[in-house]
């Protein structure tokens, strides 16, 4: 089976912010799409930065009282410069983390766990901001059913690697675990060709090819 790519489960319609986007207007933006967080573009499209609610309460969380920035450590010099800014260029986090639109939905959920991010901007070849995907459609993939599964099994293992019929063998889920089973009538037809989607694992289980006299057979695959 093929792994889900990020262009699938992302979404096209972003809202986005330029570099001299005022801070209310930001603020006016999360608020009125319902949203946590929105990617900082140039004139360009390109991703300059990501404005997130917590960027935005470190602006309004600001000590008028606080030490010059001049004897501060660099963390907090680049934390009061953002407290203190009025655009979306100022108070942004930057550089973006961002993922590549044929990246699979496990290489973009390894990145937001890494940066511990809740979202991820999607660009092209380019660095053209081309969707966003969230948490939330990472986490929607999966969960699919265990019908779903088999289906997507049936046509990707069965139909597009191993040029059997959809019904050659029987396919049965079961929280998420898949399982292949049946009598093959050549050795050659056993072997499953690719990687599995999702991380899973391909391991070795079943009854022998008819006529081959031994007992490895077709595979379970573990989702």
């Amino acid at each position: 089976m093929k792994p889900t790519k990020v262009g699938a489960v992302m979404v096209a319609d972003v809202v986005t912010a330029g570099y001299g986007t005022p801070f209310k207007e930001l603020v006016r933006l999360l608020e009125e799409h319902r949203i946590s967080g929105l990617p900082v573009v140039d004139g360009d499209g390109k991703v300059v930065g990501v404005v997130s609610e917590t960027d935005l309460m470190q602006h309004q969380t600001r000590d008028p009282e606080q030490d010059p920035t001049h004897v501060m450590g660099r963390g907090a010099r680049r934390a009061a410069v953002k407290s203190n800014a009025a655009t979306a260029g100022g108070v942004m986090s930057t550089p973006a983390v961002t993922v590549r639109s044929d990246a699979t939905v496990v290489e973009a959920a390894r990145l937001m766990a890494g940066h511990r991010v809740e979202r991820l901007p999607v660009v092209d070849t380019e660095d053209r901001l081309v969707g966003i995907v969230t948490r939330g459609a990472l986490l929607g993939v999966f969960l699919r059913s265990d019908d779903e599964i088999v289906r997507k099994v049936r046509q990707e293992v069965l139909g597009n690697a191993l040029w059997l019929a959809p019904y050659a063998v029987d396919v049965t889920a079961q929280d998420g675990m898949v399982t292949l089973s049946g009598r093959l009538e050549r050795r050659s037809e056993m072997a499953v060709q690719g990687r599995p989607p999702l991380g899973g694992r391909w391991c070795a289980t079943g009854q022998g090819a008819a006529g081959s006299g031994g007992s490895r057979g077709l595979a379970d695959f573990v989702v």
